[in-house]
């Protein structure tokens, strides 16, 4: 149960539900899971660490056991124990989690719903890649398959030429399947004020899975510095960080994808509604 009031906002994420074997926390964008070098930015697992230390002190831990991008927002599920922690484990493995995703994604879908079954393999190991752990679909990569839904269609004064083109590649050899179809039938003038809220359901959990999949098949996420217009924004960030050059080429500072629905089958499940940012750009 709830420990004290003070707990379900704590720092930099907030506290959906507590017993005394799990947290679920709501993670907002830009909030490391854990630390990439001593001394650097701060991370939800060091937060928690902080916020359980009585819990530590007595033989608890601290387990993430679903992870989330440093710019994605949304669900964490954390386990506070060992047997927690080997539970779910064994959960994840068995898919034994529903996952369930909201995207902002360039683009009106011809489609209501679709399902996107494309393997996804690290793209440096196939061919030259600027950015280290950047995905790429390829027949030799892991299966990787997800299923989406429109949710909303809607537009938005916008001078930015849609980022449709940076569909990702095949390796050179490789035929192209639907995915590499032009943007719907849309040119860049046509497209380039259309979006759409969509929903999405990874039935596997591979790296970027569903920023590769809606970037293939002409729908990249709004914000994406990889997959959207051009990954040269991503080196050019890192080089300068945020600039209105950035911005009028990506329109939000983060990718527009958000864990909004997290479940245990046939136990208990967890919603998290679109956070402020990105429901002022759907305009909710």
């Amino acid at each position: 149960m709830l420990k004290q009031d003070h707990r379900k906002s704590h720092r930099n994420f907030k506290i959906v539900d507590e017993t005394d074997d799990y947290l679920v926390v709501d993670k907002p964008p830009f909030l490391l899971m854990h630390p990439t070098k001593p001394g650097g930015a701060p991370t939800l697992w060091k937060e928690l660490r902080e916020l359980l230390a009585f819990e530590i002190a007595n033989g608890g831990q601290v387990s993430i056991v679903n992870r989330l991008d440093r710019e994605t927002s949304g669900l964490v599920l954390v386990a506070k124990t060992s047997a927690a922690a080997r539970r779910f484990g064994l959960l994840m493995q068995q898919q034994g989690f529903q996952k369930e995703y909201l995207a902002i994604v360039w683009g009106w879908p011809d489609w209501e719903t679709k399902s996107v079954d494309a393997p996804l393999d690290r793209q440096g190991k196939h061919r030259e890649s600027a950015i280290y752990l950047k995905q790429a679909i390829h027949p030799d990569g892991a299966p990787a398959e997800t299923e989406f839904r429109v949710q909303r269609r809607f537009t938005k004064s916008s001078a930015t030429p849609s980022p449709a083109a940076s569909r990702l590649p095949l390796p050179e050899g490789e035929e192209r399947g639907e995915g590499s179809a032009k943007f719907n039938g849309q040119n860049s003038t046509q497209a380039e004020d259309k979006f759409a809220l969509l929903h999405a359901i990874p039935r596997t959990g591979r790296t970027h899975q569903i920023r590769v999949h809606l970037a293939s098949i002409g729908h990249p996420i709004v914000g994406d510095k990889i997959y959207g217009p051009n990954e040269q924004l991503y080196l050019e960030f890192i080089e300068t960080g945020w600039t209105n050059e950035l911005e009028r080429q990506l329109l939000l500072p983060r990718h527009a994808l958000h864990a909004s629905k997290l479940g245990i089958d046939g136990e208990r499940e967890w919603t998290s509604l679109l956070p402020v940012d990105l429901a002022d750009f759907v305009g909710d």
